[in-house]
């Protein structure tokens, strides 16, 4: 499975550059800047959240594969240094895959390799539904039935 396409949606509004995308890890790159900035001018936390759910969200989905889809249910993200300009760089591995849900950690760092935040997301896998067996001709018309007169 290829990784998203990073020239459209939030990955392209947030500058993010996937530059390792595998099963077992995921590395994005972008440049703080003052559109990711909160009004104190240090970049806003819910960047931080979106870039831990994103690269979470890759290397799971791509974990996961042609068995289905995968889909994040909680995002918990530690701010832990202020951040005004530079480039910072997430990396996401694997804490625990199984058949029903994943948990991916997140380490983002400054350029002097200082941990500036930290997260981990939870996805749940989504198998990709079996066909029906069942003829059209063998399912019910309607919920309530028929009554002949």
């Amino acid at each position: 499975m290829q990784p998203p396409d990073e020239s459209t949606g939030f990955t392209e509004l947030l500058g993010l550059r996937i530059e390792e995308a595998t099963a077992d890890r995921v590395v994005i790159r972008w440049r703080c800047e003052p559109k990711h900035h909160q009004p104190y001018g240090i970049q806003h936390g819910g960047v931080y959240c979106s870039v831990v759910e994103t690269a979470a969200s890759v290397g799971a989905a791509i974990w996961y594969g042609d068995r289905g889809r995968v889909v994040g249910v909680s995002n918990q993200t530690d701010f832990l240094r202020a951040v005004r300009d530079g480039e910072l760089t997430a990396v996401a591995t694997p804490v625990h895959r199984g058949s029903s849900q994943q948990l991916w950690e997140v380490h983002i760092t400054d350029e002097a390799d200082r941990l500036v935040s930290r997260g981990q997301v939870r996805l749940q896998n989504l198998p990709v539904a079996a066909p029906s067996t069942k003829q059209a001709s063998e399912q019910p018309s309607d919920a309530m039935g028929s009554v002949d007169a």
